[in-house]
């Protein structure tokens, strides 16, 4: 409920009086906070206050439970050094709570807030979110938690059960609410609906978690760890909510890195809802340019330039053209090989190369041709070294070989990577070297079946062993058993490994928990393209759509197209996770761990230039994989448009 400036003054009157009359022995500081947060209570929040006010040094003065999540409060001039007993009273208290479909809340999902004084406490200085009395409606306007006002009052109900020396104190909202009687009528419908046809229990994982993924989030592990499953099993919300727990157990600094460019916004921006207390201590950073930063800092200088890579290569290209054109026409294919495998893997040697497993390539060479492969190698690599020039697997080499000269100076508590299927294995070696040993220091998390770029490897292959600290997770909670139908058509390798050569779990086999959701295709040409998408686009709302494509060139053009029609667009190469009313495109690969409300998939004709049947084996397969990503980034509508010429 929204009210108005003249109801918020009626409520906060009624708040002071009822604390007035139920603790008269309130000093200033604490008469104000508490007045404040019973107000709330007359827009959907609930309070409960510790009836023999102040409170024990262990435990919270008051607890808050409303849209925004759940929040035990203290308030004092300053910060408690009690803040860890402080936070497990509540967690035990709270433990075991469950939510929908057998969820639990997550223990992770509690914010301790101290508030008071007129300063903010350094960020990481405790496992608090510390805020000045000024700045206390920053925990109102914290961010949709995923909950729903019936959520919000069976949660209270349960609590007060577990909690007989806290009181509930609320009070009404004024019974003629001009302005906000309509508000509340629209809020109510919206709400309505969004429960009957949108709300699902992934939305709300900033404060449930399935039981399998709540244990994952406080396991002691006395290495590294990983957590693999199929799309929309909450891999990235388990890592989340790990992040918070070893945060709060821990001093060092922590760090969420993936290859891909776009996700550390994106979670970034949800940790910060998730867990405001950590704010100054995580960093979240696409891979690269965590290492840009490192070797700047340390005084290395490398040349990365574009340009140079493709002229280095190019000119590689042309020497051996013909003694590789015979065995596979596209040059795109022995680039590849060169990026993924060779230099992707840190090979050295020619003998290193005959040998090595070139998991996930369909092409078999044997060792005549991979000589002839390895002559193209170090002719680009001759040319990189003559023009000055250093692509990013030299990058991240020189960053590995420096971390370990010298490790750093200060060590991460945590390093969490997403997505990991789709680093090289220098790039997992070299995050290896980052994390360095000793328990609970390093979280990989990813999926076989949406691995999105060429090439392989296990994690025993970067000296990385998990056995006995691997997770699967098999529920999806993301899409709607509608779009899962569809994604689940997409024979996208229906046997896959769990990122160290046992037997994972694709997408046929997750557990559905969530009916309902639409699928439409659509084919034609490229000329009724633009009339088919803004026919589709006034169904579904801008602001929570995407369109994905499977090149970049194809994204620019259907942007272009939606411009054009007077669609508002913005490039998922600078989607934030904030809302906006635009309508997201970009490319598969810049989707990837991303979701939306409705999804609309443009595959153009295919421009496929390999001529090997073990090379086109490969690329369908790649292809595949990509639809898979493409269709399960949809959590309620799925349009699949197939344009069928490409003039």
């Amino acid at each position: 409920m929204v009210l108005s400036a003249h109801g918020k003054r009626q409520v906060q009157c009624q708040a002071a009086e009822l604390l007035a009359k139920r603790f008269p022995e309130l000093d200033s500081l604490r008469r104000n906070v508490f007045g404040e947060l019973v107000a709330h209570t007359a827009e959907g929040w609930h309070v409960l206050l510790r009836s023999d006010l102040p409170a024990p040094a262990e435990t919270a003065d008051a607890f808050l439970l409303g849209p925004a999540g759940v929040f035990a409060v203290v308030v004092a001039d300053r910060p408690p050094e009690s803040g860890q007993a402080v936070l497990r009273h509540a967690e035990e208290r709270f433990a075991s709570i469950r939510g929908s479909q057998g969820r639990l809340l997550a223990p992770t999902a509690i914010t301790l807030v101290v508030i008071g004084g007129a300063t903010r406490s350094p960020r990481g200085a405790g496992p608090y979110w510390a805020l000045p009395v000024v700045d206390l409606d920053k925990v109102f306007r914290r961010g949709d938690g995923g909950l729903t006002r019936r959520q919000v009052a069976e949660l209270a109900s349960a609590v007060v059960q577990r909690l007989p020396e806290y009181s509930a104190l609320s009070v009404k909202p004024p019974e003629r609410e001009p302005e906000a009687a309509g508000l509340l009528a629209a809020q109510d419908v919206a709400e309505g609906q969004l429960t009957a046809a949108l709300k699902r229990p992934f939305e709300s994982w900033m404060t449930f978690l399935h039981p399998q993924q709540h244990a994952i989030v406080a396991r002691e592990y006395g290495g590294p760890a990983r957590i693999s499953g199929p799309a929309g099993t909450g891999k990235t919300v388990v890592a989340l909510h790990r992040m918070r727990h070893v945060g709060r157990r821990s001093v060092g600094p922590l760090l969420f890195t993936t290859f891909v460019r776009t996700l550390p916004t994106v979670h970034a921006a949800a940790f910060r809802r998730l867990a405001p207390e950590l704010e100054g201590r995580a960093e979240f950073v696409n891979l690269h340019a965590w290492v840009r930063g490192l070797l700047a800092g340390r005084g290395v200088e490398l040349n990365v330039q574009r340009g140079g890579i493709d002229t280095a290569f190019n000119r590689a290209r042309a020497r051996h053209h013909a003694a590789l054109e015979e065995i596979e026409p596209d040059f795109e294919y022995w680039r590849t090989e060169v990026d993924r495998v060779i230099k992707g893997r840190g090979l050295r040697t020619l003998e290193e190369y005959k040998k090595v497993p070139r998991r996930g390539r369909r092409l078999a060479l044997g060792d005549a041709h991979r000589e002839r492969v390895w002559a193209l190698y170090e002719a680009y690599r001759d040319n990189l070294v003559e023009r000055g020039v250093h692509d990013y697997n030299d990058v991240l080499t020189a960053a590995h070989a420096s971390l370990v000269e010298r490790p750093l100076d200060n060590p991460y508590a945590l390093v969490v990577v997403d997505e990991v299927q789709d680093i090289t294995l220098v790039g997992l070696r070299l995050l290896r070297e980052v994390a360095g040993d000793g328990p609970n220091r390093l979280l990989l998390v990813g999926d076989g079946q949406q691995q999105v770029y060429p090439g392989g490897w296990r994690l025993s292959d970067a000296g990385i062993p998990v056995q006995g600290r691997g997770e699967v997770l098999k529920v999806n909670y993301r899409n709607r058993s509608g779009i899962l139908d569809f994604a689940r058509r997409i024979d996208a390798g229906n046997s896959v490994d769990d990122l160290d050569g046992a037997a994972g779990v694709v997408l046929r086999d997750a557990e559905v928990v969530n009916d309902g959701g639409r699928t439409q295709t659509w084919t034609g040409s490229k000329a009724d393209l633009p009339r088919a998408l803004t026919a589709v686009l006034r169904n579904v709302e801008p602001a929570h759509t995407a369109l994905i494509t499977f090149t970049k060139h194809d994204a620019d053009e259907c942007r272009r197209l939606l411009e054009s029609a007077g669609v508002a667009t913005q490039s998922l190469e600078q989607h934030t996770g904030e809302p906006d009313d635009r309508v997201k495109v970009g490319t598969v690969h810049r989707a990837k761990g991303l979701d939306f409300q409705a999804v609309l998939a443009v595959q153009f004709p295919l421009r496929d230039s390999a001529n090997s049947a073990a090379a086109r084996r490969e690329a369908d397969e790649m292809r595949d994989r990509q639809r898979l990503v493409a269709a399960t980034r949809a959590r309620d509508f799925l349009w699949w448009g197939v344009v069928e010429d490409a003039a």
